[in-house]
């Protein structure tokens, strides 16, 4: 917690309005257009909001959670920070977009990870929705819907009968349970050697869909323990602006 701040745009945007406003007079809106594709129907919250997303790039936004004093861009310390981006390939346009204002600003250039999206339950040409709960695991799922799900929707790479699995083997990258393994199994032994297995055809993937549902139903219920200790002031406390110990 001395190493976290958490904050909402809602009520955080006031200390990094300053910052928003000089990243909004330093990009054209024929450069936004060529970043975000936006037209003459697209609406000026859509227009506007790219700024809102790239000023926490900057370590000036948070003066008071990085060292520095109330007034805002007054530490040293808070403007030579530079900043890690974690996201998906989806997020790449604002940050681009960010790296190419950031001198100007007289800002680092923030640097970026990108990873990669969880394929929908029921394959990689299908996308996970909040409209769909079939689509995906939650972290709010039983056991019995984790096995549930992983069972009855999680699409196959292996063989269609028993005999043609034994004889062929899966297809690994477009297995979606041997997919979410490559994320959650933390073995990489035991991963590999079950990829190597499966795709043999040594293993099914009833035995390979197993794997994955004691690896998430593990997963879950540890992060449904340890969500039930998060109350209102758990959370207003991350969210505090105080300085951090780093």
């Amino acid at each position: 917690m001395h190493k976290t701040f958490i904050f909402s745009d809602l009520d955080y945007v006031g200390t990094m309005y300053p910052n928003i406003c000089k990243i909004q007079k330093a990009i054209t809106f024929n450069q936004a257009k060529g970043c975000f594709g936006f037209t003459g129907s697209s609406n000026i919250g859509q227009v506007s909001f790219p700024a809102v997303q790239a000023a926490p790039s900057f370590a000036s936004s948070f003066a008071v959670v990085l060292g520095g004093s109330e007034e805002w861009g007054s530490s040293k310390a808070a403007k030579n920070f530079p900043c890690l981006i974690p996201c998906a390939i989806d997020q790449d346009p604002y940050f681009r977009m960010t790296r190419d204002v950031a001198p100007k600003l007289k800002f680092l250039k923030p640097a970026l990870i990108h990873s990669k999206f969880f394929p929908a339950l029921q394959g990689s040409k299908t996308k996970m929705s909040a409209s769909n709960e079939s689509s995906s695991i939650y972290m709010t799922d039983t056991p019995k819907q984790v096995k549930n799900k992983i069972n009855k929707y999680a699409f196959s790479g292996g063989g269609a009968t028993l005999e043609e699995q034994r004889e062929t083997g899966a297809d690994l990258e477009v297995d979606v349970t041997y997919q979410y393994l490559r994320f959650f199994l933390e073995d990489d032994d035991k991963l590999q050697q079950l990829g190597e297995d499966y795709q043999a055809g040594r293993i099914t993937s009833g035995q390979i869909k197993k794997e994955l549902i004691d690896c998430l139903t593990k997963l879950t219920k540890e992060h449904q323990a340890r969500r039930k200790d998060v109350t209102d002031d758990v959370v207003k406390r991350f969210m505090a602006v105080r300085q951090l110990k780093y």
